[in-house]
C-alpha cells in the first residue's frame, strides 16, 4: 500500500509520458473527508490536477506559457457527489430525484441463500423489469430482498447477464482480481489512449484565446453521470459540446440537470437512416465523438472508431463503460453500483456487510479520466497527428481507487461543511428555473473553468455546430 498523498496524480502523469509539468500545483486539504477508508477526495482532487495539466499543455502550445493550478481535497469530494447539492425551482425535478432515490434503495447489496451478497441493479424502468423477471417478484425493497435470498449469488449473476440485464455479487479484491475480468484489466492502464489511424498533425491554433478548448468541438452520446460528466468537463474549458439522444431513450432527469451545464442538446434518433446521417454531417466537423452506449450498440449503427476516423481523420473518439474492452464481461452493461460491488470496493467499505461508497465514485471519476484522456489525445494529435480511441470504465477506475492509500475516519456520516460548499455554488438562472448547483473545482490563474451554457431539458436545440 503506498502512503503518498499525490500517488494518482503520479499515475496519470506516467500515462502523460512527457516532461514532468512546470507549473505551480497546490493541493490543499487530506482525507478523509467522507466516511470512507479509501483517499476519495484526495484521489479525486490528483484528477482534477492531471486535468489541469492536461489542460496546460494544449495553452501552452497557443500561448506558450502554463497556468498556475490548484483546488482542495474538499472540492473534488463534493464533486463525487455533485448532483445531490443541486436544487432548482421545479416540482418534475425534485419528484424525480425522489424517485431515484427509491430505486437506489433497492439497488443495494441483499443476501443470497448461499450466503453471499447480490446487487440487482434497477436504476432505469427497462432495466428493472429484465431483473424483475428473473426474481418473479415486484418492485418493492421488501419483495426484491426476499427472491434475492432465494438464489445462489453466482446461479442469480449469470441468469441476469443472459437476460440482458444488470446485477453482480459482491466479490473481496482478492476474488476481483482472480477472476478473468479482473485479471483482464490489470493488464491496462486505468485510460487507454489507442492510435487507430494516421492523419496530419492539428497544431493547437496559435494566439490568446477566451478558453483554451475554445475551438474545440465535442458530439457527447452519453447518459447518466459517467459520460456527461467527460463531456462537462471538457465545456468548462470552452469546447462547444452538442449533446445529442434520442426521445426514446430512457434518461434520469437529476442526472441531466446536473451534467448538462455547458451543454446544448438536441434529438437524433440513430435508428433512423436520415437523422443518422445528419450525426454523420456533424462528425465531419467534430473533433471528439464520446460515447458510453452498451458494447455493441455503436458497431451496429456503423459508428465504430475506425469507421468515423475514415469519416474524419483526426478524430478522437472517447468510450465508456462498466467493466472494460477485454476479457469474457466486456460486452456485459453495467453501473456504478455495479463496479463498487465486483471489484471489492463495497466489500471493503462495509467491512460484516457490504456497503456502497457515500458517492458516486466510480461514475465521475470515470468521466473526469475520460476527460484527461481525451485531453491527452488533443495533445498527442497536435504534435504528431492521428486519429485516437480513449479508452475508460467504471471498473478501472474502481482498481485505481483501490491502488491509493487508505485512511482511518472518525465517524459515519461526514460531510463537507457548508462554508466550503457555499463556496463553489453558482445560481444559474436555467430553462428548468433557477439552479443551485456546484461550479468547477478546478483553478487556473488565466483561463478559469466555466459554463457559459445553463443545463437545458433534451432537445432544446438544433443539431448544429456554434460559429
Amino acid at each position: 500500500m503506498r502512503d503518498n498523498k499525490m500517488a494518482a496524480f503520479e499515475e496519470l502523469m506516467g500515462i502523460r509520458n512527457l516532461v514532468a509539468p512546470s507549473e505551480s500545483i497546490t493541493l490543499t486539504g487530506t482525507d478523509p473527508v467522507l466516511s470512507s477508508r479509501f483517499s476519495l477526495g484526495n484521489t479525486a482532487a490528483d484528477i482534477q490536477l492531471a486535468i489541469g495539466v492536461a489542460v496546460n499543455d494544449l495553452w501552452e502550445m497557443s500561448v506558450g506559457r502554463r497556468q498556475t493550478l490548484s483546488t482542495k481535497t474538499e472540492y473534488a469530494a463534493a464533486a463525487l457527489k455533485s448532483y445531490q447539492y443541486l436544487s432548482v425551482s421545479f416540482e418534475q425535478a425534485n419528484r424525480a430525484f425522489a424517485l431515484q432515490k427509491s430505486r437506489q434503495a433497492i439497488s443495494t447489496p441483499h443476501l443470497t441463500k448461499d450466503g453471499r451478497y447480490f446487487l440487482p441493479h434497477m436504476g432505469l424502468p427497462h432495466l428493472a423489469e429484465r431483473v424483475l423477471k428473473i426474481l418473479e417478484c415486484d418492485y418493492e425493497l421488501n419483495s426484491v430482498v426476499e427472491a434475492v435470498s432465494r438464489w445462489d449469488a453466482r446461479a442469480l449473476e449469470d441468469a441476469i447477464a443472459q437476460a440482458e440485464g444488470c446485477g453482480a455479487m459482491v466479490r473481496t479484491e482478492t476474488e476481483w482480481l482472480a477472476h478473468p475480468q479482473g485479471e483482464s484489466l490489470q493488464l491496462k492502464p486505468v485510460i487507454e489512449i489507442e492510435k487507430i489511424a494516421d492523419s496530419d498533425p492539428e497544431p493547437i491554433p496559435r494566439g490568446v484565446k477566451p478558453a483554451p478548448l475554445a475551438s474545440v468541438r465535442v458530439l457527447d452520446l452519453t447518459r447518466i453521470l459517467a459520460g456527461p460528466t467527460c463531456a462537462r468537463t471538457l465545456a468548462e474549458h470552452g469546447a462547444d459540446v452538442l449533446m445529442v439522444t434520442s426521445k426514446d431513450l430512457p434518461q434520469t432527469e437529476y442526472f441531466v440537470m446536473d451534467t448538462s451545464h455547458g451543454k446544448r442538446t438536441t434529438y437524433l434518433d440513430l435508428n433512423i437512416s436520415e437523422q443518422r446521417s445528419k450525426l454523420l454531417e456533424l462528425v465531419q466537423d467534430a473533433d471528439v465523438f464520446s460515447q458510453g452506449y452498451r458494447p455493441g450498440v455503436m458497431a451496429k449503427l456503423g459508428l465504430t472508431p475506425e469507421a468515423l476516423a475514415e469519416l474524419r481523420p483526426g478524430l478522437i473518439y472517447t468510450s465508456m463503460n462498466c467493466y472494460g474492452f477485454s476479457g469474457p464481461w466486456a460486452d456485459r452493461a453495467g453501473w456504478e453500483q455495479l463496479a463498487q460491488t465486483v471489484t471489492g470496493i463495497a466489500a471493503e467499505q462495509g467491512d460484516d456487510r457490504p456497503q456502497l461508497l457515500p458517492a458516486a465514485v466510480c461514475d465521475y471519476t470515470t468521466g473526469y479520466l475520460a476527460a484527461y484522456g481525451t485531453l491527452l489525445a488533443m495533445g498527442m494529435r497536435a504534435r504528431e497527428g492521428g486519429s485516437y480511441h480513449v479508452k475508460a470504465s467504471l471498473c478501472q477506475s474502481a482498481m485505481f481507487v483501490q491502488r491509493q492509500r487508505r485512511v482511518d475516519y472518525l465517524e459515519e456520516g461526514m460531510e463537507i461543511s457548508p462554508d466550503l460548499i457555499a463556496d463553489i455554488t453558482l445560481t444559474t438562472d436555467t430553462p428548468y428555473g433557477v439552479m443551485k448547483h456546484l461550479g468547477p473545482i478546478l483553478a487556473m490563474s488565466e483561463t478559469s473553468p466555466c459554463w457559459k451554457q445553463p443545463s437545458s431539458p433534451l432537445g432544446t436545440h438544433k443539431a448544429e455546430w456554434l460559429a
